[in-house]
C-alpha cells in the first residue's frame, strides 16, 4: 500500500531536506562574500559578516600632544587620542569608548581604561574611556608624544569604495574584453567542432566508433595540467605561441571529451524512426545534421556551452599559461591575481568586490540558459 498513486513517498521530506541544505550551503558563503565587499578591510579582520550592522571593536594608534605642563620634577602631556589624526582615521563616524589602552602594538590592550599604567622609571598613562588622557614623565618629551595603542568601537561602515577601486583599476576595462574576447570564441568553437563529432559517433558506422568513444571516456579523467606543457611547446613549434589563437585552441581542447561525451549522448537517444525517415527520403548526412539533429541537441548544445563559458571565463591557470604576460593581454583572473590579490593580499574587501565583479556575466549567462540546462541533463532519465 506504500506505492499507491497518489500517496507522497516518504523519502520526500528527506530529499527536500537535502535540497535545501544544499541551497544553503550555495546561498551561505556566498551572502557572506556579497556583505564582505561592502565592508572596510578592519571590520571584516574585526568580526564575521554576519555581525556587519552591528559596531565592531577596533585597535587604533596615536600619539599625544607634544605640549607639555611642568608639575614639580616631572612633564604632564594631556588631551584626547581622538585629536590625533591617525587615530581618528581608524574609525568611522563617531567612535565608541575606548575598552582598554597600550603602548604597545603587540599588547593594544594590557591596561584597563580609567587606570594609572605604571610604565616605568617614574613615567604613568591613563586614558579614560572618552579618550581624555595624561602623561606623566620625569623628562622633557620635547615635540615628540608618546605612542599609544588602544581598543574602541566603530560604528558599522558599508561602503561602494571596493566596487570604485576595483572598476577604476588601471586597464580593468581592457581586462574584461579580453575575457570576453578569450571567452566566446573557446566556446563557439567546442561546439561546433564536437556537434559533428557527436554526431558521427552516435549515427555513423565505421569499425574504430567503439575505440573512439572509449578514448574519450578516458581522456575525461585526465587532469589538464599534464598536457599544457607540451600543448604550449606545440603552439610555440607552429607560430602561435602565446596568443589568442593559442588559448583558443587550448581551450577547444581541453574541453572537447566533455562536449563530445556530453552530445553524443543526447544525440543517440534522439528517435531512430526521425533518422531513417528522412535517409529514406534521400538525405544526405549533413542535411540530417543540420536541419534534425541540431535543432534537437539545442538543450544539449546549450548545456555544454554553459559549462564551456563559466569555465573558459573563470580559469586563471590556462590564461596564465598560454597568454602573455603584459598588462594589455590580461584577462580579469590574471588582473585580479596580479594586481589586486597581489599588492592587496590582506584587503579582502577589495577581492569580494573584484569576484562579484568577474561573476557577473557568468550568472547572467546561467540563469539565462538553465532551463535548457536542466533539459539537457536529464534528457534520456525517462522514455
Amino acid at each position: 500500500m506504500d506505492n499507491i498513486a497518489g500517496q507522497k513517498s516518504s523519502f520526500v521530506w528527506a530529499s527536500n531536506i537535502a535540497t535545501l541544505t544544499l541551497v544553503l550551503l550555495w546561498i551561505i558563503p556566498t551572502l557572506g562574500l556579497f556583505v564582505s565587499s561592502f565592508r572596510d578591510r578592519d571590520q571584516i579582520s574585526a568580526s564575521g559578516w554576519w555581525k556587519a550592522p552591528f559596531a565592531v571593536e577596533l585597535t587604533a594608534r596615536g600619539r599625544t600632544g607634544a605640549d607639555t605642563a611642568p608639575e614639580g620634577d616631572h612633564f604632564s602631556v594631556s588631551g584626547n587620542i581622538f585629536d590625533d589624526r591617525e587615530a581618528r582615521a581608524a574609525f568611522t563616524g563617531d567612535p565608541g569608548a575606548v575598552s582598554a589602552f597600550g603602548i604597545k602594538g603587540a599588547e593594544p590592550r594590557a591596561f584597563q581604561v580609567g587606570t594609572t599604567a605604571d610604565l616605568g622609571g617614574g613615567e604613568t598613562l591613563t586614558v579614560n574611556p572618552d579618550g581624555s588622557y595624561v602623561w606623566v614623565t620625569p623628562e622633557d618629551p620635547g615635540n615628540r608624544g608618546k605612542r599609544i595603542y588602544f581598543a574602541a568601537k566603530s560604528p558599522p561602515k558599508l561602503t561602494l569604495a571596493n566596487y570604485r577601486t576595483v572598476l577604476t583599476s588601471d586597464n580593468m576595462s581592457r581586462a574584461f574584453m579580453n575575457t570576453l574576447t578569450v571567452a566566446v570564441p573557446a566556446t563557439i568553437i567546442p561546439i561546433l567542432v564536437a556537434a559533428f563529432a557527436a554526431y558521427s559517433l552516435a549515427w555513423m558506422e565505421f569499425k574504430i566508433r567503439g575505440l573512439l568513444i572509449a578514448g574519450i571516456v578516458g581522456l575525461l579523467v585526465v587532469p589538464i595540467q599534464l598536457a599544457l606543457v607540451p600543448v604550449l611547446n606545440l603552439h610555440n613549434a607552429v607560430g602561435i605561441g602565446q596568443s589568442f589563437p593559442g588559448i583558443w585552441l587550448a581551450h577547444t581542447g581541453f574541453g572537447m571529451p566533455l562536449a563530445v561525451y556530453l552530445l553524443r549522448n543526447y544525440m543517440a537517444g534522439l528517435p531512430r524512426d526521425i533518422i531513417e525517415c528522412a535517409r529514406v527520403d534521400g538525405a544526405t548526412d549533413f542535411q540530417i545534421f543540420v536541419k534534425i539533429i541540431l535543432p534537437l541537441s539545442l538543450p544539449a548544445l546549450a548545456s555544454f556551452a554553459i559549462f564551456q563559458f563559466l569555465w573558459t571565463w573563470n580559469d586563471l591557470l590556462v590564461a596564465k599559461v598560454f597568454l602573455p604576460s603584459a598588462d594589455e593581454y590580461k584577462v580579469m583572473t590574471v588582473k585580479i591575481a596580479d594586481d589586486l590579490l597581489g599588492s592587496r593580499g590582506g584587503d579582502w574587501g577589495i577581492l569580494a568586490a573584484a569576484a562579484f565583479v568577474s561573476i557577473a556575466v557568468p550568472l547572467a549567462v546561467f540563469f539565462s540558459l538553465q532551463r535548457f540546462l536542466v533539459r539537457g541533463l536529464l534528457a534520456g532519465s525517462v522514455k
